[in-house]
């Protein structure tokens, strides 16, 4: 690698948390194999059922306790701490991983599993435990209208202007642990391409997007990752 970018903007996915045992939703065997996704993630699904809505998240929030971050969250925590220049971590994990690892200022742009959202004020704020229908707002007082902050599927994802704005400016933009698949985050590598940003991938097989890349590495992320901040903070 040339020497340091400035500034570098990293992107992870399901990838990235699968090493530290947090299932994914679109592997083989991950959770869209057992459940429909129109039922848990999707405000029609939330409208007809949101007590069922509610268990999948409250499930899927507990099963947080049982997880760590891995070599990877930790090597991407050292390198926003130790890199002289900005690095930006956008996530479209809605565990809450980086923050344990000691990662700052993430962007969640899929939202957060640990937050609740008031569908009617909008206000956002941690989630104490248990979603349900009986739960009140704090802000506004609607009963039942408490959700996951989580972004489901025909619902944009958050602070897309401010990921747009760090990638033009980007010297260095990484995927880890992406399927390449999902857009908007699949078309990132575009938008860091177009702006002239250097653009690597590193993933435990090519994604689909493989060959947009300057540089794609294969391997585990626990691996991989602490060996390119090593690299970085070398240089």
């Amino acid at each position: 690698m040339p020497k340091a970018p400035a500034s570098i903007v990293i992107l992870t996915g399901a990838g990235i948390s699968a090493e530290s045992g947090v299932e994914t939703f679109r592997d083989k065997g991950g959770i869209w194999s057992k459940v429909r996704l129109e039922d848990v993630a999707t405000p029609e699904g939330f409208a007809r059922d949101p007590a069922a809505v509610h268990a999948f998240y409250n499930a899927r929030r507990a099963a947080l306790g049982a997880v760590e971050p891995n070599p990877a969250h930790l090597a991407l925590a050292r390198l926003q701490h130790e890199h002289a220049g900005d690095v930006t971590i956008v996530t479209q994990n809605i565990d809450d991983l980086h923050e344990r690892a000691g990662s700052q200022n993430v962007i969640h742009m899929h939202g957060e599993l640990t937050q609740q959202l008031c569908a009617a004020c909008g206000t956002r704020s941690q989630a104490a435990g248990d979603l349900s229908t009986d739960l009140a707002c704090t802000a506004c007082g609607a009963h039942g209208r408490m959700r996951p902050d989580v972004v489901w599927f025909g619902e944009m994802p958050y602070r897309m202007e401010l990921i747009i704005d760090r990638l033009l400016a980007a010297d260095l933009f990484v995927s880890i642990g992406t399927s390449g698949a999902v857009y908007p985050a699949a078309g990132f590598v575009d938008e860091a391409r177009s702006a002239g940003t250097r653009t690597l991938e590193l993933n435990l097989e090519p994604s689909e997007g493989t060959f947009l890349f300057d540089e794609a590495r294969q391997g585990p992320a626990s691996v991989l990752v602490p060996a390119f901040v090593a690299e970085i903070l070398r240089t």
